[in-house]
C-alpha cells in the first residue's frame, strides 16, 4: 500500500514494501534470497527509525558495486575459532549486512554457550546503520558493542587530510519492561550523509560540521563533499575515538587501517576492505537476569526524572526517539522523496520487477 502527497513529491511505503521492492533488486543482483531479506530488513529499519542517509537512499550504490564485481553477491562465509570465546571472519567482500548479522548470531551462539562472543572481521563492506546489529542482539537478550571503520572522512586532530572513517560507536543494552539502551554515535559533529544528502539537496550546512578543501570551516556540503573533511566531535576526543575504531576493527582484525578502506562512492579499483569488532554478551554474567531488568528500569526512571534544561521538554534515552518514530512509521508508513527512489524505479523497470503501488 502507497500513499503520495498533494504534488507527489513524496511517497509513503509500508515496510513490506519498501523491505519487497528492495529484495527483489538484490535478488536481482544475484544475491541469495536469505541474503537479500537480511540487507532489505537492514536498510529499511534504517528508514523506519529516521536514519534515512542509510536507508533505501544507499541501495543503488551497493548495487553498482555489485555490478562492478566489488562486492561478492553471494559470499561463503565461514568462522574460525581463535580462543573459546572468540572467532575471526573473512567476509569476502559480501554485503556488509550480511556479514555483519551473520557475525552478531554467530556471537550470540557463542555468548549462550560461554557467556560472551567476541567476533574480528575483516573484508567486508559498508554496514549501514550500526543500530541493526545491536537490536538483533536485544531481541535475542544480550547486550552487544559494534564498531565498524569505514572511509576516510575526518584528519587526526590537528591535520586537514582525511584520514579517518566516521566509525560509529555503538552500545546496546536490553531493558526488559523498559526503554533499551541503544546508543549508535558516529565520532564526527554530524554523519557522513547527512552532508551527502545536503549536498544532493542544494542545501548548506552549519558551521563547525566540516572543512572544505583548504582547512577552513564551510557551510557549502558540496565544497565539503569535494576535498574536504568532517570535523570530530569533541575535537580531539572524537579523533581519538576515530582512531581507536581503526585500530580494533583494521588494525587487530586484518582488515584496512590508516586511510586505507575505500570510499563506495569513490573508489572503484578494488574492494573497500572495511573491518568489524563485534562484542555480543550475556547481560547477566554477573547479576540475575530479574535484577538486572530492574536495575535498567530504575536507571531508566532515574534518568527521565531529571530536572529539565530550559527548552527541554523531555528527557530520552539513547535510540528512545528513533523507537518512537519506527513505531510511528510502522503504523502509518514511510515517506520517502520520489526524487531519491527514482534510481530504484529506473532499474526495477528495467528489470522487469513489480514496483509497489503508486511508484
Amino acid at each position: 500500500m502507497a500513499a503520495t502527497d498533494g504534488q507527489g513529491a513524496t511517497i509513503t511505503l509500508e515496510r513490506q514494501a519498501a523491505e519487497g521492492l528492495a529484495a527483489d533488486l538484490l535478488v536481482a543482483a544475484r544475491v541469495p534470497q536469505a541474503d537479500a531479506a537480511i540487507a532489505a530488513r537492514c536498510l529499511v529499519r534504517a528508514d523506519l527509525r529516521g536514519v534515512d542517509t542509510h536507508g533505501m537512499v544507499r541501495l543503488p550504490g551497493y548495487l553498482d558495486r555489485i555490478a562492478r564485481g566489488l562486492v561478492d553477491p553471494a559470499p561463503a562465509l565461514v568462522f574460525e575459532t581463535v580462543a573459546p570465546a572468540a572467532a575471526r571472519l573473512d567476509g569476502q567482500n559480501g554485503l556488509g549486512f550480511v556479514v555483519a548479522s551473520r557475525a552478531v548470531d554467530h556471537g550470540i551462539a557463542m555468548a549462550r554457550q560461554m557467556g560472551l562472543g567476541l567476533i574480528g572481521v575483516r573484508n567486508s563492506t559498508h554496514f549501514g546503520m550500526a543500530a541493526n546489529y545491536l537490536l538483533q542482539a536485544i531481541e535475542a537478550g544480550f547486550a552487544a558493542m559494534v564498531y565498524t571503520n569505514a572511509s576516510p572522512a575526518m584528519p587526526p586532530w590537528g591535520g586537514r587530510a582525511e584520514m579517518f572513517g566516521t566509525s560509529p560507536f555503538a552500545v546496546g543494552v536490553p531493558a526488559p519492561g523498559s526503554v533499551p539502551f541503544v546508543l549508535d554515535m558516529a565520532p564526527s559533529v554530524v554523519a557522513r550523509g547527512k552532508i551527502r544528502k545536503a549536498a544532493r539537496e542544494g542545501r548548506p550546512i552549519p558551521e563547525g560540521w566540516a572543512l572544505d578543501a583548504a582547512g577552513r570551516d564551510t557551510t557549502d556540503a558540496q565544497a565539503a563533499m569535494a576535498g574536504g573533511v568532517l570535523l570530530p566531535i569533541g575535537g580531539p576526543k572524537g579523533a581519538g575515538m576515530s582512531m581507536m575504531m581503526d585500530i580494533l576493527c583494521g588494525v587487530l582484525t586484518g582488515a584496512r587501517y590508516g586511510g586505507e578502506v575505500g570510499d563506495q562512492y569513490k573508489r572503484f579499483d578494488r574492494p573497500q576492505g572495511v573491518g568489524h569488532f563485534i562484542l555480543v554478551m550475556r547481560p547477566d554474567l554477573f547479576l540475575p537476569a530479574d535484577e538486572i531488568a530492574a536495575r535498567m528500569g530504575d536507571l531508566v526512571t532515574r534518568v527521565k526524572a531529571n530536572p529539565l534544561a530550559e527548552g527541554a521538554d523531555q528527557i530520552f534515552m539513547p535510540g528512545e526517539i528513533e523507537a518512537l518514530r519506527e513505531a510511528e512509521r510502522l503504523a502509518h508508513g514511510i515517506p520517502y522523496r520520489r526524487d531519491d527512489l527514482a534510481p530504484l524505479v529506473d532499474l526495477a523497470r528495467a528489470g522487469g520487477i513489480s514496483l509497489p503501488h503508486g511508484l
